[in-house]
């Protein structure tokens, strides 16, 4: 094998979760080689298409650690107030809310609304600066693992030997696939829609957290309409919307007039008027979860060890704490002088991080069961529910304490 490109950690797939992986290794000092097989989207900033990340604090504070988020070409907008409400289509959501504020919590914002885009085009910028970093995009490779390592044979004959090879290609992962470790799925037979619009009221820098009868509703705040120039109305937010599949397929077929008509409805006269701005994106709602994060000289991070309904806007908070886990604990390994894909430390890896990630796909699900419906005694016990938690000050604080992803990252 002296042929071979000689590396630490060999990572597959290169979307955020991956690619912040790259990252936060390296700025431990641990070589590695990330694979993807799709090009890497240019660098150029590209016009405003509709998605946007909530990246949590401890996300947030990984991207700081990793040098990402310093290259971020646009201004994130920090969520400071959520407000969670049960309500239905029409109607004033119920005055028996939650309102959730930063200040009580900690000195920093609940977390940051961050566009899609510009989160790409920072992980693109720092991973060439990167001496430890080498990219193959677009590139597919067949891996082999033995005892002592993992052997990728790239598609233009490129060999490539790593200690620990880790999937992150997502929830169809050919390498968990390859490894036969199997998942538990479940379809909520759900669409998520997911867009922004521009509207005319300032956000204030706060989250609507609405549960219809159909599923939940988000309205997430951007920053303002300066930084897109695509509409005259000066303020923007993205909004995260679950439906059943007929009713996703009808809305994303309206004109944009119409379908401007349904987000208010939902959303209500707080922000003013509303226009739509960017795509509308949809996808279908499932959960999943591996029944092993690891192999021998293998790990799963992001998608490809689990995902979860939207309900809560945890997924890829869920995702960057695997890479923080994981990078901590391959970071101290490779200091040690040790090694880095050694069964111990993936057990230590999996221990860690599939009871957490478990917990919050069963708490999404549950979520998603008590709301999702329209029936009398159930809405209202939950709306008691939630105005009862607004009362109680340790319950509060431990509910957004977990969001801000605190209790993960100790």
């Amino acid at each position: 094998m002296t042929d071979a490109i000689e590396t630490e950690v060999a990572i597959l797939g290169a979307g955020p979760v991956g690619a912040t992986l790259a990252a936060a290794l390296a700025a431990r000092g641990v070589p590695c080689v990330i694979l993807d097989a799709q090009p890497l989207p240019p660098m150029e900033l590209q016009g405003f298409d509709g998605r946007a990340y909530a990246i949590a604090l401890a996300s947030q504070r990984l991207l700081a650690e990793a040098g990402v988020w310093e290259r971020l070409p646009t201004t994130p907008c920090p969520i400071q107030e959520i407000k969670v409400a049960d309500g239905r289509v029409g109607e004033a959501p119920s005055a028996l809310d939650l309102d959730f504020r930063a200040a009580e919590v900690a000195e920093e914002p609940f977390g940051w609304m961050v566009e899609a885009r510009a989160l790409r085009v920072a992980l693109n910028a720092r991973l060439p600066e990167l001496p430890g970093v080498r990219v193959f995009a677009p590139m597919t490779a067949e891996v082999a693992r033995d005892e002592a390592g993992a052997t990728l044979t790239l598609r233009d004959g490129t060999r490539i030997r790593a200690r620990l090879a880790v999937g992150a290609e997502g929830r169809n992962s050919p390498l968990r696939q390859a490894a036969g470790i199997g998942t538990a799925r479940h379809d909520y037979g759900q669409i998520g829609l997911v867009g922004a619009f521009a509207h005319e009221r300032p956000h204030r820098n706060r989250a609507l957290e609405l549960f219809l009868p159909a599923g939940p509703f988000a309205q997430l705040p951007l920053t303002d309409i300066a930084e897109f120039g695509e509409s005259r109305l000066p303020h923007a937010s993205a909004f995260v919307w679950t439906e059943s599949r007929g009713v996703a397929q009808r809305l994303l077929a309206m004109e944009h007039a119409a379908f401007a008509r349904e987000l208010r409805r939902r959303l209500g006269d707080w922000l003013g008027e509303i226009e739509p701005i960017g795509r509308r994106w949809s996808y279908p709602l499932t959960a999943m979860h591996a029944t092993r994060y690891v192999a021998p000289r293998m790990a799963l991070v992001g998608d490809a060890a689990h995902g979860m309904h939207p309900i809560a806007g945890q997924g890829l908070n869920i995702g960057f704490r695997d890479v923080a886990a994981l990078a901590r604990l391959v970071g101290e390994a490779h200091a040690a002088g040790g090694d880095v894909g050694a069964p111990a430390l993936l057990r230590a890896y999996q221990a860690e991080r599939r009871p957490d990630a478990l917990l919050m796909i069963g708490a999404t699900h549950a979520l998603e069961r008590l709301f999702g419906n329209d029936i009398g005694l159930l809405r209202l016990a939950r709306r008691l529910g939630i105005a009862a938690v607004d009362r109680i000050g340790p319950l509060k604080r431990a509910f957004a304490r977990q969001a801000m992803g605190l209790h993960a990252a100790g």
